[in-house]
Protein backbone atom coordinates (compact mmCIF):
# COMPACT_ATOMS: atom_id res chain seq x y z
CA UNK A 1 0.00 0.00 0.00
CA UNK A 2 1.31 3.43 -0.87
CA UNK A 3 1.43 6.41 1.46
CA UNK A 4 1.21 10.19 1.31
CA UNK A 5 3.58 12.72 2.81
CA UNK A 6 1.32 14.92 4.91
CA UNK A 7 1.37 17.65 7.50
CA UNK A 8 -0.07 17.56 11.02
CA UNK A 9 -3.72 18.18 10.13
CA UNK A 10 -4.23 14.68 8.70
CA UNK A 11 -5.40 11.73 10.83
CA UNK A 12 -3.05 8.96 11.96
CA UNK A 13 -3.89 6.52 9.18
CA UNK A 14 -1.56 3.98 7.61
CA UNK A 15 -1.55 5.98 4.35
CA UNK A 16 -0.25 9.25 5.84
CA UNK A 17 3.31 9.96 6.94
CA UNK A 18 2.99 13.11 9.00
CA UNK A 19 5.57 15.71 9.84
CA UNK A 20 7.36 15.38 13.17
CA UNK A 21 6.42 18.70 14.86
CA UNK A 22 9.45 18.98 17.17
CA UNK A 23 11.95 16.34 16.10
CA UNK A 24 14.31 15.14 18.82
CA UNK A 25 17.57 13.42 17.96
CA UNK A 26 19.55 13.25 14.74
CA UNK A 27 17.45 10.48 13.14
CA UNK A 28 14.19 12.35 13.60
CA UNK A 29 15.69 15.69 12.55
CA UNK A 30 17.15 14.15 9.41
CA UNK A 31 13.84 12.48 8.57
CA UNK A 32 11.83 15.65 9.19
CA UNK A 33 14.11 17.67 6.90
CA UNK A 34 13.98 15.08 4.08
CA UNK A 35 10.23 14.59 4.45
CA UNK A 36 9.43 18.31 4.37
CA UNK A 37 11.64 18.81 1.31
CA UNK A 38 10.01 15.95 -0.59
CA UNK A 39 6.50 17.01 0.46
CA UNK A 40 7.01 20.55 -0.81
CA UNK A 41 8.32 19.27 -4.17
CA UNK A 42 5.32 16.95 -4.55
CA UNK A 43 2.87 19.71 -3.58
CA UNK A 44 4.31 22.06 -6.21
CA UNK A 45 4.19 19.43 -8.95
CA UNK A 46 0.69 18.30 -7.98
CA UNK A 47 -0.54 21.90 -7.93
CA UNK A 48 0.66 22.40 -11.50
CA UNK A 49 -1.18 19.25 -12.63
CA UNK A 50 -4.36 20.23 -10.73
CA UNK A 51 -4.46 23.58 -12.49
CA UNK A 52 -4.28 21.90 -15.87
CA UNK A 53 -6.36 18.72 -15.48
CA UNK A 54 -9.82 18.67 -13.87
CA UNK A 55 -9.73 14.91 -13.23
CA UNK A 56 -7.00 15.43 -10.62
CA UNK A 57 -9.02 18.05 -8.75
CA UNK A 58 -11.94 15.73 -8.03
CA UNK A 59 -12.41 12.97 -5.44
CA UNK A 60 -10.55 9.73 -6.14
CA UNK A 61 -11.76 7.25 -3.52
CA UNK A 62 -13.79 5.15 -5.95
CA UNK A 63 -10.94 4.69 -8.42
CA UNK A 64 -8.83 1.56 -8.26
CA UNK A 65 -5.09 1.99 -7.66
CA UNK A 66 -4.24 0.94 -11.22
CA UNK A 67 -6.71 3.51 -12.59
CA UNK A 68 -5.24 6.26 -10.38
CA UNK A 69 -1.74 5.29 -11.47
CA UNK A 70 -2.75 5.45 -15.14
CA UNK A 71 -4.52 8.80 -14.65
CA UNK A 72 -1.49 10.37 -12.96
CA UNK A 73 0.99 8.98 -15.49
CA UNK A 74 -1.21 10.17 -18.34
CA UNK A 75 -1.50 13.68 -16.88
CA UNK A 76 2.27 13.90 -16.32
CA UNK A 77 2.97 12.73 -19.89
CA UNK A 78 0.39 15.11 -21.36
CA UNK A 79 1.74 17.98 -19.26
CA UNK A 80 5.28 17.32 -20.49
CA UNK A 81 4.05 17.10 -24.11
CA UNK A 82 2.18 20.40 -23.75
CA UNK A 83 5.21 22.13 -22.21
CA UNK A 84 7.45 20.79 -24.98
CA UNK A 85 4.98 21.92 -27.64
CA UNK A 86 4.64 25.37 -26.06
CA UNK A 87 8.42 25.77 -26.05
CA UNK A 88 8.57 24.96 -29.75
CA UNK A 89 5.57 27.11 -30.60
CA UNK A 90 6.33 30.23 -28.53
CA UNK A 91 2.87 31.55 -29.43
CA UNK A 92 1.47 30.67 -26.00
CA UNK A 93 -2.10 30.15 -27.14
CA UNK A 94 -4.65 30.59 -24.39
CA UNK A 95 -6.26 27.13 -24.36
CA UNK A 96 -8.72 25.65 -21.87
CA UNK A 97 -7.51 22.15 -21.01
CA UNK A 98 -9.94 21.36 -18.24
CA UNK A 99 -13.48 21.75 -19.51
CA UNK A 100 -15.75 19.68 -17.28
CA UNK A 101 -18.39 17.31 -18.63
CA UNK A 102 -21.35 16.12 -16.58
CA UNK A 103 -20.25 13.58 -13.95
CA UNK A 104 -21.25 9.94 -14.52
CA UNK A 105 -24.25 8.47 -12.72
CA UNK A 106 -23.31 6.75 -9.46
CA UNK A 107 -24.76 3.41 -8.40
CA UNK A 108 -26.33 3.17 -4.95
CA UNK A 109 -26.34 -0.64 -4.93
CA UNK A 110 -24.04 -2.63 -2.64
CA UNK A 111 -21.71 -4.28 -5.13
CA UNK A 112 -18.59 -6.34 -4.58
CA UNK A 113 -16.52 -3.31 -5.56
CA UNK A 114 -18.31 -1.20 -2.97
CA UNK A 115 -17.70 -3.77 -0.24
CA UNK A 116 -14.01 -3.95 -1.26
CA UNK A 117 -13.88 -0.15 -0.95
CA UNK A 118 -15.32 -0.33 2.59
CA UNK A 119 -12.76 -2.97 3.61
CA UNK A 120 -9.88 -0.91 2.18
CA UNK A 121 -11.18 2.15 4.00
CA UNK A 122 -11.17 0.31 7.36
CA UNK A 123 -7.69 -1.04 6.59
CA UNK A 124 -6.37 2.46 5.80
CA UNK A 125 -7.58 3.90 9.12
CA UNK A 126 -5.27 1.64 11.20
CA UNK A 127 -3.36 4.10 13.42
CA UNK A 128 -0.90 1.50 14.74
CA UNK A 129 0.25 0.87 11.17
CA UNK A 130 0.71 4.66 10.82
CA UNK A 131 3.23 4.72 13.67
CA UNK A 132 5.05 1.63 12.38
CA UNK A 133 5.32 3.09 8.86
CA UNK A 134 6.78 6.32 10.20
CA UNK A 135 9.33 4.48 12.34
CA UNK A 136 10.33 2.29 9.38
CA UNK A 137 10.76 5.33 7.15
CA UNK A 138 12.82 7.16 9.78
CA UNK A 139 15.17 4.17 10.00
CA UNK A 140 15.35 3.84 6.20
CA UNK A 141 16.11 7.55 5.73
CA UNK A 142 18.77 7.41 8.47
CA UNK A 143 20.41 4.42 6.76
CA UNK A 144 20.53 6.33 3.46
CA UNK A 145 21.91 9.42 5.19
CA UNK A 146 24.56 7.38 7.03
CA UNK A 147 25.80 5.81 3.78
CA UNK A 148 26.57 9.19 2.19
Amino acid sequence: MGYYLADGIYPKWRTFVKTIPTPQGNKNKNFAKAQESARKDVERAFGVLQQRFAIIRGPSRMFKVKELTNIMKTCVILHNMIIEDEREDCDNLDMEYDQLDDPPELSHNHTGEFMDFIQRHVHIRDSSAHHQLQEDLIEHQWLLYSQQ
